[in-house]
């Protein structure tokens, strides 16, 4: 348990639930990372698309991001409006099963879910690829050093809201902080050089035109850069984290999030055009990021460039941080309404629902390696699963205020109609720019993934129909059970057994299995004299001892059809079968014993019925 302590924090009871609460400076940590990082790869996946148009594809860096910017503006008017509305938490999927029902909230559902585990893969490969660009020797070490931070980042929010949260807020603040210095300076030389600025160390020539501009073309380079607004819903997913005024630190926390990320998208893009800065392909010798080369354009390659790389480095694999938050709110929601199993309801030693982020993180590391933890192959998928929560959560709030007709509804309604209409458009233009790059597979797995939620909801709804129980407790055949017991030879595990056989029940039978090549006959030779005469010198009903011929050296089968056979018995009320099995100290040790106890419980309870019952006998070895 020390170890546990050390690694993940001691455990907290459920009254310390509101000292992990956390304020809007250690919000912007926790919540903003993933949103501010974005600037890090967004305006990079609008770059590598703009790369066959050479030069003159620098000119239309600054438009997109323009237009990405306006969107994000009007994203975030829309979120502020939902957390007020939803004080408790209005994500994607309470908003749309709340006021478009649950096949709307499934929909919304398994695109979060994608995005969650897009969001991991993302950040931490685009924290990954920075490291790379500032040490090129690691290029071939890459998937390796993104499943490294993956489980950096397991324990880290295994401690809990407030621990990560004060983790991840000097990341933030340096990562902004360096990002921003680079861009002042940046504009700072350009401006005292007449708008021409000499960059200290020249970026990669940019190659000669291949493509002409087109629509199509810019709608693409618009869907990649759309990257950049993931993570914006952290915050109304995560109200409850934070201290009352939960709504006014929400809210304030978005507000920081959604200013400094406009300045930085802008910024750089700004700083791409003046200083003549392209994307490189990822997979290339030589990869640098765009952020690599603006630093060096701007400052050179002194100890700031390296303070900056490693800043982007940790921040952007940090990003993965609100999935790590959201992911297990989200799976807790929808297990909730019985669409995803009961075991993401527990909460783990340090208040955290531990089951969701277990499986955020084996869906995660699933998709490093298929993808091998290259950025770009990752982009193509990402967006899809973003705007369709936005545009769904939107539609979701319109049909809320009409609901409740308040003061301003209908100002309210317009304002998340337009962001619903603003969004759902974007939706439509990633999902056809990017279907033959990888987006097909989001369009796959959505339903997929519905599928299977809507098959968990079925079982649960099953079993409650078929355990329910509105009748009073039946005192009707109350009889003792028909008590079998599986026999070998005679030990103290037998003696346990049998006692507790006999003490529940006087219809008692002793089964034992004869195999056809055995020396000796087990119980059977000790059956009068160490079980039969004791029981008879005590006056009491000896049990029956059923011995079975196996022929062809199997045990369990006749055992288990012996058990059946006697079920179908139309006098035998319920067969209690008791299974003897030793329990020993060490975990390696269950290797050694039992293997027969085990499989035979197993067969009993896939083959059994409710007139069968199972019961464990345990003798506990001592400790040697």
């Amino acid at each position: 348990m020390k170890i546990l302590d050390l690694l993940f924090g001691k455990p907290l009871a459920t009254s310390e639930e509101r000292a992990e609460q956390i304020g809007p400076a250690a919000g912007l940590g926790l919540f903003g990372i993933d949103a501010l990082s974005s600037a890090a790869y967004g305006p990079e996946a609008a770059l590598v698309l703009l790369i066959p148009l050479g030069v003159g594809g620098l000119h239309f860096v600054l438009p997109v991001m323009t237009a990405i910017i306006i969107l994000l503006t009007i994203v975030f008017f829309s979120y502020r409006q939902t957390i007020e509305a939803y004080p408790h938490g209005g994500g994607s999927y309470t908003v749309a099963t709340d006021n478009l029902g649950h096949g709307a909230g499934l929909l919304a559902a398994a695109a979060l879910m994608i995005d969650y585990v897009l969001t991991v893969a993302v950040s931490i490969s685009a924290g990954v690829e920075s490291l790379v660009s500032a040490l090129p020797a690691l290029q071939s070490h890459t998937l390796a050093i993104c499943l490294a931070i993956l489980l950096i980042l397991t324990i880290i929010n295994m401690r809990g809201v407030r621990d990560a949260g004060i983790a991840f807020m000097v990341p933030t603040y340096l990562f902004v902080g360096t990002l921003l210095i680079v861009i002042l300076m940046g504009l700072a030389r350009a401006l005292l050089s007449g708008g021409h600025p000499h960059p200290v160390v020249v970026p990669p020539a940019l190659p000669k035109a291949t493509e002409v501009i087109s629509i199509w073309l810019l709608l693409k380079v618009f869907a990649s850069g759309c990257t950049a607004m993931t993570g914006i819903e952290a915050t109304s997913n995560g109200v409850m984290a934070f201290r009352a005024p939960t709504t006014t630190n929400a809210k304030r926390t978005l507000t920081l999030i959604v200013v400094l990320l406009s300045v930085l998208l802008a910024g750089i893009a700004l700083l791409c055009r003046i200083y003549h800065v392209g994307a490189t392909a990822p997979d290339s010798p030589g990869y640098q990021s765009v952020l690599s080369q603006l630093t060096f354009a701007v400052l050179g390659r002194n100890w700031f460039y390296y303070l900056t790389m490693g800043t982007v480095l940790v921040a952007v694999s940090l990003a993965a941080n609100p999935a790590f938050q959201d992911f297990p709110r989200l799976a807790k929601a929808i297990a909730e309404h019985n669409y995803l199993p009961h075991v993401f309801l527990l909460r783990g030693r340090r208040l955290l629902h531990s089951w969701g982020i277990y499986a955020l993180v084996f869906l995660s590391t699933i998709i490093l390696i298929l993808f091998g933890g290259i950025t770009d192959r990752l982009i193509p998928l990402y967006a899809i699963g973003v705007f369709m929560a936005f545009t769904l959560s939107q539609a979701g709030m319109v049909v809320h205020w009409y609901r409740h007709r308040g003061k301003g509804w209908v100002r309210h309604a317009a304002v998340n109609g337009f962001g619903a209409i603003a969004t759902g458009l974007t939706l439509l233009i990633v999902l056809v720019a990017k279907f033959i790059e990888g987006a097909w597979l989001v369009a796959v797995l959505v339903p997929l993934l519905i599928f299977f939620m809507a098959a968990v909801h079925r079982h649960y709804n099953r079993v409650s129909r078929e355990t329910a129980d509105p009748e009073p407790l039946s005192v009707k055949e109350l009889d003792p059970p028909l008590v079998i017991i599986p026999l070998d030879r005679w030990s103290r595990i037998t003696e346990r057994g049998l006692r507790f056989a006999l003490s529940m029940s006087d219809n008692v039978i002793a089964v034992h299995v004869e195999s056809s090549d055995a020396k000796d006959k087990g119980i059977c030779d000790d059956w009068e004299n160490k079980v039969a005469a004791p029981l008879r010198a005590a006056g009491r009903k000896v049990p029956q001892l059923v011995n079975l011929k196996s022929p062809y050296r199997f045990v369990l089968a006749p055992v288990l059809d012996f058990i059946l056979e006697k079920e179908k018995d139309p006098h035998t009320q319920q067969i209690a079968v008791l299974v003897p099995e030793l329990v020993v100290k060490h975990w390696w040790e269950n290797l050694l014993h039992n293997q027969r106890a085990n499989l035979l419980k197993l067969m009993l309870l896939v083959k059994g019925n409710q007139n069968i019952l199972v019961i464990n006998i345990p003798w506990y070895l001592q400790r040697g």
